[in-house]
């Protein structure tokens, strides 16, 4: 795969896919859709989480800082990410220049169970939150 090549995110509807309990064009599809950007690093990790769901690559791409985006992202169709739990958030709010969320993304590949268990970090940078990586403890 050579880059992203659409920018457009894939259609959805229904429940937003992080779970909030709100329908998606109102939650995580603002964000994708570029028409708002996420307030809070919980609101990103939940909208980065929804993007993984739906194979939305490029607002993986850019939500990522850029001292640590890779070049390009090729997602696994074979994963089939089941439900996001947030386990904790430090910092992270909409005053903040920083924040990390400690969350457990559960998946299936191919046909087996898996949890992503990881406490991301993220900066706040023009008003706007991005993904820099996964805090090392």
């Amino acid at each position: 795969m050579g880059g992203v090549q659409d920018s457009s995110p894939p259609a959805f509807s229904g429940n937003c896919p992080c779970l909030s309990g709100e329908q998606y064009a109102d939650c995580c599809g603002r964000f994708h859709r570029g028409g708002s950007a996420a307030p809070t690093a919980e609101q990103l990790m939940r909208s980065r989480y929804s993007a993984f769901v739906l194979r939305d690559a490029a607002y993986l791409l850019r939500t990522w800082h850029p001292d640590t985006r890779p070049g390009e992202l090729e997602l696994d169709p074979a994963t089939e990410w089941r439900r996001l739990d947030i386990v904790s958030t430090s910092r992270g709010g909409p005053l903040d220049s920083e924040g990390t969320v400690e969350f457990k993304a559960h998946f299936r590949h191919d046909g087996e169970r898996g949890v992503h268990h990881e406490t991301s970090r993220f900066l706040r940078v023009d008003r706007r939150w991005y993904y820099f990586d996964e805090a090392v403890s």
